[in-house]
């Protein structure tokens, strides 16, 4: 019988990376999933409209925590501009699960708050 999770998914989830907070992100949104109790945010600081590092808190099931990790990782040196343009499978397929319906909320929740946060992005103009 095949495992039910992939060693990628269960080492992002024993090993996160990104895990923690961010003094004065530039992006930041948390969201709930309230069929599962998943809570995750993710913050993100840019250096010249590029990620710069990204982070992500959470209490969440194995699937959530470990796509947050994979979606951390994912969006370093990516443009701002670009983040919006992210597919659910992209994520969902960097897990390397079988990902059943039923928790692909889960998978996608840090992919939710990434999207949430852009909408309240505001760039900063600086004078020329």
């Amino acid at each position: 019988m095949p495992a039910l999770y992939s060693d990628i998914l269960l080492d992002h989830f024993r090993h996160p990376r990104n895990y923690g907070s961010l003094s004065s992100p530039d992006i930041s949104n948390e969201q709930f999933n309230p069929l599962c109790g998943d809570r995750i945010r993710i913050e993100l600081k840019l250096e010249h409209s590029k990620v710069n590092e990204a982070r992500f808190k959470g209490d969440a099931c194995a699937i959530s925590t470990a796509a947050a990790s994979l979606l951390t990782e994912l969006l370093l040196g990516q443009d701002v501009k670009e983040l919006n343009n992210i597919p659910d499978a992209r994520l969902i397929s960097a897990l390397e699960s079988e990902i059943q319906p039923a928790r692909l909320q889960c998978a996608l929740l840090p992919l939710h708050a990434l999207r949430e946060g852009l909408k309240d992005y505001k760039p900063q103009h600086r004078p020329s």
